[in-house]
């Protein structure tokens, strides 16, 4: 009984801590601009008001919300699975709580000033890429964890390695960073290639839909729980791949698409990021819900 207040307890506090977050930010994103007609700098006939603009906004505005809306739901469902799944629950809430942050400032950003913000996407990436990893060990639990190693390394260190590879290489190629020490094309593609070798990484670590991975021994996984992995799995596989797509439209990496385009490197990356991480807290707490049903049977 004691467990379970405390439980309670904690999911209330970090939805408090999430609200009044949110209320101390509002300053922090108030326009310094607005139109003549009060508006939102680039809802203004000036800045084009084209649709591709519209939508961008939309998404952006759709993402903080969606992803904030999400943390409530992880963490009012976290006291309705078993103690040990709780903890997938909880990453689940963080990882769609700090994204909603990052797209509250983002949408600012845009609304105000019509530019799409790389800086605070991977801000955002390189906190929850690697907490969506963790949701493996959290959900499976730590004996369907192998000892296998790769690169000297066990699960944990090749997603985290990957993570960083894939986040950290990405951004040099969208910032240009890597294209004044190689060229302009030829860094954005290196950013895009070396960043796709961090992804690798992971999918070696975490299995496909249809093998175990180097890190996860799918005949130690709970039946009600190996769908729930694939789940993960088909996210990170297949959902993951929208993300290079959007990279090939990052003006910064120059990739010889024209000068890219900001808003629809910004649609297909919010695209991406409501479906995974929305998408990968619904299918773990799917499998947290039917493992809970499981032992209450027994």
């Amino acid at each position: 009984m004691l467990n379970q207040r405390f439980s309670k307890t904690t999911s209330l506090l970090l939805i408090a801590t999430m609200t009044l977050a949110f209320a101390g930010t509002v300053s922090a994103v108030t326009p310094n601009e607005k139109g003549e007609n009060g508006l939102p700098l680039f809802l203004n006939d000036g800045m084009g008001n084209d649709t591709l603009e519209l939508i961008t906004f939309f998404l952006f505005f759709v993402g903080y919300i969606a992803m904030g809306a999400a943390f409530i739901f992880f963490m009012s469902e976290r006291n309705s699975v078993a103690p040990q799944y709780r903890t997938t629950m909880t990453i689940s809430a963080l990882i769609v709580g700090i994204a909603a942050f990052h797209y509250y400032y983002m949408r600012g950003v845009y609304a105000d000033y019509g530019n799409v913000s790389i800086e605070y996407r991977y801000m955002d990436w390189i906190i929850t890429v690697p907490l969506m990893a963790l949701k493996f060990p959290s959900l499976v639990g730590k004996d369907a964890i192998t000892e296998n190693k790769f690169l000297g390394m066990g699960f944990t260190g090749i997603c985290f390695t990957g993570a960083l590879i894939m986040i950290g290489f990405g951004y040099l190629g969208e910032s240009g960073a890597l294209g004044e020490v190689m060229g302009a094309s030829a860094g954005g593609w290196a950013g895009l290639i070396l960043g796709g070798v961090g992804w690798a990484m992971i999918i070696v670590a975490t299995g496909t839909p249809w093998t175990s991975g180097k890190g996860v021994d799918n005949s130690k996984i709970a039946p009600e729980l190996l769908w729930s992995a694939n789940a993960l799995r088909w996210f990170i596989v297949v959902g993951w791949i929208i993300y290079p797509i959007g990279y090939l439209w990052s003006p910064g990496a120059e990739l010889g698409l024209g000068a890219g385009n900001q808003e629809l490197l910004a649609v297909f990356y919010n695209i991406a990021d409501i479906i995974n991480k929305i998408g990968f807290g619904i299918v773990a707490w799917m499998g947290a819900k039917k493992a809970t049903e499981a032992l209450a049977s027994k």
